[in-house]
């Protein structure tokens, strides 16, 4: 069983630590980017966890912010979700990964030009 996945926003943390404390400080300089925002919309952006987000705003922010993904967005596990032991899952004992070797993915770095 595969544990559920769950995200962390820290724009409004990334924002303070550039001097940006309010809301409307972010606004103009997405519009510069070609994103028009209502003061609500930033607002919720800021201080929400967003539920969807345009890859142009995303960029936008990573552009304006001058950070990375990984400062703005942090995976987490969901609350309330577990692994379920191999034994319990019917899996062999070395897990669900006993096949794999030392194949493993590298983690992604999207890094705005």
């Amino acid at each position: 069983m595969t544990p559920k996945l769950d995200y962390r926003w820290h724009l409004r943390e990334v924002m303070a630590t550039r001097g940006m404390f309010s809301t409307t400080d972010l606004r103009p300089l997405l519009a510069e980017r070609g994103i028009d925002l209502s003061p609500s919309q930033t607002y919720r952006l800021v201080v929400e966890r967003p539920e969807r987000l345009s890859l142009k705003t995303l960029m936008a922010l990573l552009d304006i912010l001058g950070c990375t993904m990984d400062e703005l967005i942090e995976p987490v596990a969901a609350a309330g979700s577990r692994r379920r032991s191999a034994a319990a899952s019917g899996g062999s004992a070395l897990g669900k990964d006993a096949g794999l070797g030392n194949l493993r993915p590298k983690r992604a770095r999207i890094v705005p030009e």
